[in-house]
């Protein structure tokens, strides 16, 4: 593994704390794989082998069942994905694949739990990242739970348009009809809701998205930081 990459991963919240010779043997049974777009990382059900870190390009969460499937989540660098099977040496929950041409670090699942039973710095960064995600899963539950379509697309948008810096304009981060498994809609769905924004100031061509009237839409939307901020 370059140096580059060693520093970047040693320099996650996850591994910042721990002990140098127990990130060094932590390490040591890692590498480090380029991966093109689409290619299935691991699929639900499968034994948790490694803890993967994507340090470029992007990685889809998604979940099957009975001729269905939807997205989950996104990961993006620099972080890990799926903690809590590598902890608790269970069946993976969902299944993940490339979106993109994308460089993933795989660290074996028993080296994890090992270092994790050795030192007390890790094992706190570790409940600390998973009350962080079962955090981020309520608020997601929140969501889908309390609000209609065109609400949970509403507020999408304007978490958008914070992570582009507050622009009016700004692009969605991908396809619309992975969008709208995200936002559990379908595609017809999810196109309903666009025109259904129009009046509140939303201005849609193809994956550009422009707010031409910011306060509309937020006295419609009703954002609240207990469901749309997932960084807390």
């Amino acid at each position: 593994m370059p140096d580059s990459e060693y520093r970047d991963i040693r320099k996650l919240d996850l591994f910042a704390q721990m002990a140098d010779d127990n990130f060094t043997s932590l390490m040591r049974g890692a590498y480090v794989q380029n991966f093109p777009a689409q290619i299935e990382l691991i699929t639900e059900g499968e034994p948790s082998d490694f803890l993967h870190i994507v340090i470029s390009g992007s990685v889809d969460l998604f979940s099957a069942w009975n001729g269905r499937d939807t997205s989950m989540a996104t990961v993006r660098p620099i972080s890990t994905f799926i903690l809590a099977a590598t902890i608790k040496d269970a069946p993976y929950l969902m299944s993940a694949r490339t979106l993109e041409k994308s460089r993933i670090a795989l660290i074996p699942s028993q080296d994890v739990r090992a270092i994790f039973d050795a030192d007390n710095n890790f094992a706190r960064a570790i409940v600390t990242e998973l009350a962080q995600c079962y955090r981020s899963v309520i608020k997601a539950q929140k969501d889908l739970k309390l609000r209609t379509s065109l609400e949970r697309l509403a507020n999408y948008l304007l978490r958008q348009q914070r992570h582009a810096g507050g622009r009016a304009a700004f692009e969605l981060n991908f396809e619309k009809r992975r969008l709208a498994s995200v936002l559990g809609m379908t595609p017809e769905n999810l196109s309903r809701a666009f025109k259904g924004l129009q009046p509140y100031g939303v201005v849609v061509t193809g994956t550009h998205i422009t707010i031409e009237n910011q306060a509309d839409l937020e006295r419609f939307a009703k954002p609240n930081p207990l469901i749309d901020d997932f960084s807390a």
